[in-house]
């Protein structure tokens, strides 16, 4: 039978929420403590210290007996060192439990240990984390029996960001700040807070563990690296939105009653487009909040598949020839009070301020267009990005028809005068409901599309953290919110200064808006012509990062310095070159020690068929089908053995080099185009040789049979 729970009882059950504090807190600390988070005054000791008790007593009561600042270096995931709440043993034998304020507040991590990208040398070994006190700790169970976690910042001894947590909530106060001041200017006076609102959708492939485990590739890499179609791919499309199979639901229930507990709202999850492909997708949560609770949910994902003899993949490509996985990261700005900066209305022809905040966004996305597309590089995403499954490598934006249609009255005429409405949906069935349709369709091919009420980023890999596209986000438009106040704050009359601004951003950045089919080959070629960047590698966007103009946007607010920025790019060359030369030794290893031995045992078995029966019927017996195979067999045999010898040889100029951008160049035309050759004559044999003597499991073992 089923295990029956109450998710409206245990969600959030993990988490020293506001509940928690407003029931555990004195008043007067609890007041303070909301006033550190809602408007960033400074937490004194005596307040942490009142906190810190509190919150051990919680967690003592939870089973735990650790606590851990939980932090995001940069190394693609998340990190933590465990200390018990043992202070001292007593004379009487006993133990004192203790957890003071400073210990909540501040840890000290092993800087050097991290990637710094050269902002700590090996022997400058210190780092701070410091409490996150905006995003609730919680107690995380496991075999490891009740931890109590505490999101922090990671920072250096000099006051450097080493990891994905600073910049964005540097970003975050940026885009309040310069949210408020255009809200001030329509009259708003009494919203005190502007927060970026994420909502990210995270798809994720699960395959059997057994099968798994005997795949060196996707152990060591998280992709197959060998590997022939089978018969049926995704191109039925039946797996999508499909019934959910047993063994993958009861994985499900397990995986959402766990996020509940810590307080993830995870709500909708599905079969995606490719076989063994899944999604699941939260509410919106405030954007330091959703980026912490996304970390949370991949390692859930991965932790409970285990449980179920499963193993869940997050690489953005798994599989050649069926879709990899994204994370659509869904974005919107929210007021204290509720106000949504993007919510069109029923009219946005005539909600000026919607106007201004929409043309400011199209500034934002076309003036750093590179650095957005940036924000989602990874050598995963390389897989993905272009290839007819997700959004292409040019940044446009996808507005729908009512807004192109007030953007064209706007740009055409200088004022717009209407908007377009919903009809009724004409089913042609009496007895279903009548509804009116939205405004505008969707845009699956779009990278960054309008969608009600938010901007949908699509690029983002599943593997990658979505904080960097978010820091890109509220800098870039907390920059172009920046420029629009400027102007205004000096205007005469404010209504004609923003209705000539709207129209003056409209008509400038009208190239971003692309409605079409961002698949095809016509867009890539009108891209070109209106000098919209496509960049296809991640190489070739870490660029984007250091550039004059990022650096000036980035320092304006406070949120990078130039300094950390190259630091950002350094890792980021150095990781690609790394995974590719992982990527490469393990394709190494595999067609050396599996593969090739593998092939030479059927060919042996072949030859030995050949020979058999010329003994058994006579040299003139016809033994041509055996003899054609056996010469195509050893053909590729022997491409395949000098493609390894090849990739040895590049492979290891490769990881000789001094690391950087060159480095990184080398392993993206060198190295992986010899990884290439390598695998299309081993997923050749594949076809043929007997499946019995195949060194490990097939897609079709994978991918159909979890």
């Amino acid at each position: 039978m089923s295990e029956y729970f109450n998710v409206a009882e245990i969600f959030g059950e993990n988490v020293f929420n506001d509940a928690v504090m407003q029931e555990r807190l004195p008043k007067k600390v609890y007041k303070r403590l909301k006033e550190v988070i809602g408007e960033g005054k400074e937490l004194d000791l005596e307040t942490a210290d009142v906190v810190a008790h509190e919150m051990k007593e919680w967690a003592i009561e939870k089973g735990a007996t650790h606590y851990t600042h939980w932090f995001q270096p940069l190394t693609g995931v998340t990190a933590e060192k465990h200390d018990s709440f043992i202070t001292a043993p007593m004379e009487n034998g006993k133990v004192l439990m203790s957890f003071s304020g400073k210990e909540l507040i501040k840890g000290e991590p092993d800087a050097s240990s991290f990637p710094s990208g050269g902002l700590r040398a090996t022997f400058e070994a210190r780092g701070y984390t410091a409490w996150d006190c905006t995003s609730p700790a919680f107690v995380r169970q496991d075999a490891a029996g009740a931890t109590l976690c505490i999101p922090t910042a990671f920072c250096s001894y000099t006051g450097e960001a080493l990891d994905q947590k600073t910049p964005l909530l540097r970003s975050m106060e940026a885009i309040n700040e310069q949210s408020l001041r255009l809200l001030r200017l329509f009259g708003n006076t009494t919203s005190k807070k502007v927060t970026p609102s994420v909502g990210p959708e995270q798809e994720y492939f699960l395959v059997d563990r057994e099968k798994y485990l005997k795949r060196k590739d996707l152990i060591f890499t998280g992709r197959t690296l060998f590997g022939a179609m089978p018969p049926k791919g995704q191109e039925m499309e039946d797996h999508y939105f499909g019934a959910i199979r047993e063994r993958i639901a009861a994985y499900m229930k397990d995986v959402n009653k766990e996020l509940w507990k810590l307080g993830v709202s995870a709500k909708t999850q599905h079969n995606e487009v490719a076989p063994a492909q899944h999604e699941l997708a939260p509410i919106y949560a405030e954007a330091n909040v959703a980026v912490d609770n996304n970390q949370l949910v991949m390692e859930t994902l991965k932790k409970v598949a285990g449980r179920h003899g499963l193993t869940c993949l997050l690489h953005e490509k798994p599989f050649a020839g069926v879709n990899g996985s994204g994370k659509h990261n869904n974005w919107s700005i929210i007021t204290d009070d509720g106000i949504n900066l993007l919510d069109p209305g029923k009219t946005p022809h005539d909600n000026i301020q919607f106007l201004l905040v929409l043309t400011c966004i199209l500034k934002a996305v076309d003036k750093h267009a590179e650095l957005l597309r940036e924000s989602a590089a990874d050598a995963g995403n390389d897989h993905r990005l272009g290839a007819n499954e997700a959004p292409p490598a040019i940044i446009s934006v996808y507005l729908g028809a009512q807004l192109q249609d007030v953007l064209t009255q706007l740009i055409s005429t200088g004022e717009a005068t209407s908007s377009l409405k919903g009809e009724v949906l004409q089913t042609g069935v009496k007895t279903l409901p009548d509804f009116r349709k939205d405004a505008a369709d969707r845009n699956r091919t779009s990278p960054f599309a309008f969608t009600g009420n938010k901007f949908e980023f699509r690029m983002v890999g599943s593997n990658d953290s979505i904080s960097p596209p978010n820091v890109v986000l509220n800098a870039i438009v907390a920059e172009a919110f920046s420029d629009a106040c400027d102007v205004l704050e000096q205007a005469e009359d404010f209504e004609m200064a923003v209705h000539n601004l709207i129209k003056e951003q409209a008509t400038a950045h009208e190239k971003i808006v692309f409605n079409g089919n961002g698949y095809s080959k016509e867009w890539v070629e009108e891209a070109e012509r209106l000098g919209l960047p496509n960049i296809s590698s991640m190489v070739d966007a870490v660029p984007a990062l250091t550039t004059q103009k990022t650096i000036a946007l980035f320092e304006k607010f406070n949120v990078f310095t130039e300094a950390e920025l190259y630091s950002r790019a350094e890792i980021l060359y150095e990781n690609y070159a790394k995974a590719l030369n992982i990527e490469a030794r393990a394709m190494i290893d595999m067609a050396g020690k599996q593969i090739i031995p593998a092939v030479i045992k059927y060919t042996t078995t072949l030859a030995g068929s050949v020979n058999a029966v010329k003994a058994a019927c006579g040299d003139e017996a016809d033994t041509s089908t055996q003899t054609d195979l056996l010469k195509e067999v050893s053909s590729l045999l022997a491409e395949a053995k000098a493609a390894l010898t090849a990739l040895i040889g590049i492979a290891d100029q490769g990881s000789s080099m001094e690391p950087g951008r060159e480095q990184a160049v080398y392993y993206r035309d060198k190295v992986k185009t010899a990884m290439e050759a390598l695998r299309a004559p081993v997923d050749h044999l594949e076809m043929i040789v007997d499946k019995e003597m195949w060194p490990m499991p097939s897609y079709g073992d994978l991918i159909f049979e979890v």
